[in-house]
Order: C-alpha cells, then sequence, then structure tokens
C-alpha cells in the first residue's frame, strides 16, 4: 500500500496511457489500480479538495470519482439528513436507538467512493457505509481510517428486496435514515434515467426498506423527470430538491417519508461558496406542483420591456423546478412570454430576492429584432456570447447573423415577447 501510494504521489501528472504502456519498469506495481488512482485524484481537484489534497487516500475505480458528490453537495445532504431526522415523527426510533436520543444513524446502502457516506459522518452519530464491490470497501476501510471518520461501520454487501442480509444488516444497525445513490448506468456502461434501469431499483426495493426505517433519501440524475419519478414512487414522496451549484442542475433529491399522506414540494436550490475551504451560502425557492398550477405569470407589457433595467435567467435549478409562474407573481417578475422563460426587473428589492438564483444581467439595449438592428448591433458590439430562445431560429444562427466573437462583456439575447413580438436585448453581466 505504502509503494502503491508514493507511486500515485510521483506520477501525479505523469501521461497515464504512458505509464500502462511502460508498466514492466514498475515491477511490484498493480499499474492499472495506479492509474485509476491517479485519474480518480485528479478527478477529486474540483469536487471534494480535502480528499485530494491527502496524499495517503486511494481511490481504486475512475468511475466512482466521476460520479461522487462535490463538497458542496455533500455538505447540503448532510445538513438535509439532519433535518430529517429531527423530525417528530421519527422520536422513538431515535429513542430506541442505540446512538442515543440526541443522536441519529444513517444507512448509505449504496456506498461507492464513500465520499456521501463521510459527509453524513460529520452529522450523523453513526454511518453504515455498504458496497457490493470489495475494492471500493477495501479503500473506503483504508480512507476512512486516514481521515478519522470512526463512526462508520463497512458491509461489503448488495442490497436486494426481501433479502436475509438485509435483515440481518438492520437487526444490528437500526437506522433513522436510510440513503441511496443508485447507479444508473445499464449495459456497455449506457446512462439510464427510468427508476427501474438504476441499481438497486428502488420500486422494487422501498417497501422492503420502509420495513426498516421510516426515512429513505434518495438520489437521482437531475435529468429525471420530476412528475414520473414522485408519481411512480407513490404519495411516500414528502420533499424534492433540486441542487444547482457552479451553474449546472447537480442532483435531485427525494425524500421518502413512510407516513406521509399529503402532497410534495419542490425546493430549487443554489449552492455558492468556496469547494475549498467547505463553505457554503442556500439559495432556495420552496413550492408545491399546485401552487404553480394555479399561478398565472405576470406578462411584461411593450412600454414596461422599454424602460426596464435588469434582465433575470433563472438557474438550472430553479428551470428544472418549473415555477416559472409562480417566480413572476412571488417576486413580481415581469415574464417576457408565457413560453419564454426570461424576466425583466427593475424593482431593487426584487433584485436583491433573486440575485442568486440565477443570472442577472443589465439591459443596455433594446431593440425590434430586424435586419436593421441586427446590422447596427452587429457594428457596436462585436464582441459578444450571444443566447436564442423562443425564436424561428437558433442560437448559432443568431450568432452568425451578428457576426460576434466571444466576449464576457456583453451578452446579446433573442428574445420572443407576447407584448413586443421579437427583440433583440443587448447586456452586460452583473
Amino acid at each position: 500500500m505504502e509503494r502503491l501510494l508514493e507511486f500515485v504521489q510521483t506520477n501525479i501528472q505523469a501521461d497515464t496511457s504512458r505509464l500502462i504502456l511502460e508498466r514492466d519498469k514498475w515491477p511490484g506495481i498493480d499499474m492499472d489500480i495506479a492509474v485509476n488512482c491517479i485519474e480518480s485524484r485528479l478527478k477529486l481537484k474540483g469536487k471534494v479538495r480535502e480528499w485530494y489534497e491527502n496524499p495517503r487516500l486511494i481511490f481504486p475505480l475512475k468511475l466512482s470519482a466521476e460520479q461522487c458528490s462535490s463538497s458542496l453537495t455533500g455538505l447540503y445532504k448532510a445538513q438535509l439528513a439532519e433535518r430529517i431526522a429531527a423530525q417528530k415523527g421519527n422520536e422513538s426510533n431515535m429513542n430506541e436507538s442505540p446512538a442515543g436520543p440526541d443522536g441519529w444513524r444513517l444507512a448509505d446502502l449504496t456506498g461507492g467512493l464513500g465520499v456521501d457516506s463521510w459527509f453524513f459522518s460529520k452529522k450523523a452519530s453513526q454511518v453504515l457505509y455498504c458496497e457490493m464491490q470489495k475494492a471500493l470497501c477495501d479503500a473506503a476501510k483504508h480512507n476512512f481510517a486516514v481521515l478519522e471518520a470512526g463512526n462508520i461501520e463497512i458491509c461489503n454487501c448488495m442490497v436486494v428486496p426481501d433479502s436475509e442480509l438485509l435483515t440481518a444488516l438492520f437487526s444490528e444497525f437500526r437506522p433513522d435514515i436510510i440513503y441511496l445513490d443508485p447507479a444508473r448506468r445499464g449495459e456497455g456502461g449506457r446512462k439510464v434515467f427510468l427508476l427501474e434501469d438504476c441499481t438497486p431499483d428502488i420500486l422494487t426495493l422501498k417497501d422492503d426498506l420502509f420495513r426498516f426505517s421510516r426515512h429513505i433519501l434518495l438520489k437521482l440524475s437531475p435529468m429525471a423527470d420530476i412528475t414520473m419519478v414522485c408519481e411512480r414512487l407513490g404519495g411516500c414522496c414528502r420533499e424534492v430538491h433540486i441542487v444547482g451549484a457552479g451553474g449546472e442542475c447537480k442532483e435531485l433529491l427525494v425524500w421518502m417519508d413512510r407516513e406521509w399522506a399529503g402532497d410534495y414540494s419542490i425546493t430549487a436550490v443554489e449552492l455558492t461558496g468556496s469547494e475549498d475551504e467547505g463553505k457554503y451560502e442556500v439559495t432556495g425557492f420552496s413550492f408545491s406542483p399546485s401552487e404553480e398550477r394555479s399561478s398565472a405569470p405576470l406578462i411584461a407589457g411593450k412600454d414596461e420591456i422599454g424602460t426596464a433595467t435588469h434582465l433575470f435567467e433563472p438557474g438550472k435549478a430553479l428551470m428544472k423546478a418549473g415555477a416559472y409562474n409562480l417566480l413572476s407573481t412571488k417576486y413580481g417578475l415581469k415574464k417576457l412570454g408565457k413560453s419564454t422563460h426570461y424576466y425583466i426587473v427593475s424593482d431593487q428589492d426584487s433584485l436583491a430576492a433573486i440575485w442568486k438564483m440565477g443570472k442577472v444581467f443589465s439591459i443596455l439595449r433594446c431593440e425590434s429584432l430586424d435586419k436593421r438592428s441586427i446590422k447596427q448591433i452587429a457594428a457596436e458590439y462585436p464582441k459578444a456570447e450571444v443566447t436564442a430562445r423562443n425564436l424561428p431560429m437558433d442560437t448559432d444562427t443568431l450568432r452568425k447573423k451578428l457576426g460576434t466573437k466571444s466576449s464576457d462583456q456583453f451578452h446579446i439575447f433573442g428574445l420572443k415577447s407576447d407584448t413586443a413580438g421579437n427583440l433583440l436585448l443587448v447586456t452586460s453581466r452583473q
């Protein structure tokens, strides 16, 4: 182990293809594992910096590093689990737990690289890490010891419905929360999105898991359809969290509650902060699907568009949540069109409320989209980013018509307004 770790550190910037071809130069080094460790460590640099910087950690499978949580999302899940465990309805279970009345236990049944388990261990009294691949279990045992995470128990097992192993597992470890992040890879490594195609299949497993814990926290692909997921899982869905960070939609989390009988809520979350420091700020927007259905958007009038000072583009998490109308009515934002999910803003209080929930642009110029405006704006702004939405042309076509080169200073939007027709808006990023 020591020799392998030393080799990885020495060759962290090396060409891994060359290392594989020249493996005979290093007898006694399992080059496949060493290369996986090198490539995995590099992938963790922008995800979990504390792990990346620790030379004593080992990462045997590159795919696990690609799929693991980042520091920001790991911290968010741990705090969400802490809130779930604090529910009144779970007090009797917690009081019976060996963790004590003030502690709580979580079972991570899809342990993988162990990043989520590690973050959960910072909040929970005890964590059970389960993983079917022995190489990952061995690595987790080593890594948790290095990280001094002494409250994590490791089990090399496969979670299947109605298994004797599952029953035996939870007779010893009584979890307050069960966490699953099913593998979203099918045959040949292809990505899958349907619940039943993931491993393990939560649809067949959930009733068995509910025998052992009232609460299940499920991590799914951000591409999953929220309505379909909640319909398939049934009335146990209590909260859906869409987690965005760094301009991307990172995760979709579903809190399942065995005793829940109401509608589920959706929370769109934007995380801003430093991966290096492991600190973040949460900006969230919560609503129920029925609230969105009963809301009508505020559509911007032609005169309002002409005098607007700012343009708001919702972040990826908000867009995924689909609260297009409610966002308008709650914050007083004027939507450009029923099917154009961009909003004009002039009120400072509204700006302050939405600032971290997406991108805010200062409007420098607003023109009807025609040959004349395209020619004028192309001449005045030869360098700008370009976006087209809800127009007869796509972004690439509009960019070619403008002839602009990429630049972060300006952003030109081609957008359809229900009241003013097709528009060209020249903006700068706030």
